[in-house]
């Protein structure tokens, strides 16, 4: 499985780059704050929303501490989506957050 830490990421963003992050915390966690641009779906609606994810598209998944995202990206690098995993999760975000419902 792929990884990547909080701080590559928040070094990527500040340069700019597009990244497709997805928060698979529930709902009561994203309240606390998200990474800003991450797109919330929780972690047991992922086999219900496959169709709206690209299979050519690169993901980074987030949650509190990186097993829930490991368990997701394992799950949909078997089905032939490009995972990877935060590694530590929000308990080691040190980058903004945001709180914003419409990502859901």
């Amino acid at each position: 499985m792929k990884t990547i830490t909080p701080k590559e990421i928040e070094e990527r963003l500040e340069k700019g780059e597009e990244l497709h992050i997805i928060d698979v915390r529930e709902v009561e966690e994203v309240a606390e704050g998200m990474i800003p641009s991450a797109k919330h779906i929780p972690m047991m609606q992922i086999p219900d929303r496959l169709k709206d994810l690209d299979q050519h598209t690169e993901y980074i998944f987030v949650c509190r501490s990186g097993n829930r995202s490991g368990q997701v990206c394992s799950f949909l690098e078997g089905q032939g989506y490009i995972a990877i995993n935060m590694v530590g999760g929000m308990l080691e975000w040190t980058g903004e957050l945001e709180w914003n419902e419409q990502n859901s």
